[in-house]
């Protein structure tokens, strides 16, 4: 059984500092994205992780897109829907740097305010994530999408985790969706069929295979 290790709360953050938005704190954070939409106007998601294998939402048109300025990362404690607060999973989340390829999905204006609601009630349970309107590139020209950037300022960010104990982390968490590494598993598989390379994410399988073939012997 791999050894498990207990997550140190982010230094920014008191430990006990997380908890779940308001229904309307979740609606103010909504209606401040879509502030600028006009209702006539189709809008582009961008997704990364989950989004790409689970969409859960009726879409238009999806299109490969490539994002700069952030990275996909298992920088995300889940204390939810891949963990528990007193062992949280990993998820991934949109962080600075880099670039980061993905998947782009065109909602049908008449289906936005429905579809959004549903997407910030999946998305926006704490405020971990920071909705932003971003810059992609596709093959069928540059799209502004909505993306769920990761807030660097909330004890749900973390960073730079040894090898070890970010494998640990992955194959003993559980949460309310099911196991961490289902999802990290799930989502690597997604972007090999979606035609998506990520040599960051790759490694990490091949880590995360060879662990439970150890265990497994």
């Amino acid at each position: 059984m791999t050894p498990i290790f207990t997550p140190d709360p982010h230094p920014a953050a008191a430990p006990n500092s997380f908890r779940l938005l308001t229904e309307a704190e979740r609606h103010a954070s909504m209606l401040d994205a879509l502030a600028g939409w006009e209702a006539d106007e189709d809008v582009w998601v961008y997704g990364y992780g989950s989004l790409i294998w689970r969409p859960e939402f009726d879409f238009a048109e999806q299109r490969p897109a490539l994002l700069h300025g952030y990275h996909r990362a298992l920088c995300l404690w889940s204390r939810v829907n891949r963990g528990t607060p007193d062992q949280p999973g990993l998820v991934f989340g949109l962080d600075i740097g880099g670039s980061c390829r993905g998947m782009a999905y065109r909602i049908s204006a008449s289906d936005v305010p429905t579809t959004m609601e549903a997407l910030w009630r999946r998305e926006m349970p704490s405020g971990a994530y920071i909705p932003r309107w971003l810059t992609c590139r596709t093959q069928h020209g540059v799209i502004s999408a909505l993306a769920f950037t990761m807030n660097r300022n909330t004890d749900a960010y973390v960073r730079d985790l040894p090898t070890e104990q970010l494998i640990s982390i992955v194959c003993n968490a559980h949460g309310t969706y099911g196991p961490c590494i289902e999802y990290v598993l799930e989502t690597a598989q997604a972007l090999t069929e979606s035609n998506i390379q990520d040599k960051r994410l790759q490694a990490l399988v091949r880590e995360l295979r060879n662990s439970i073939a150890s265990d497994a012997e």
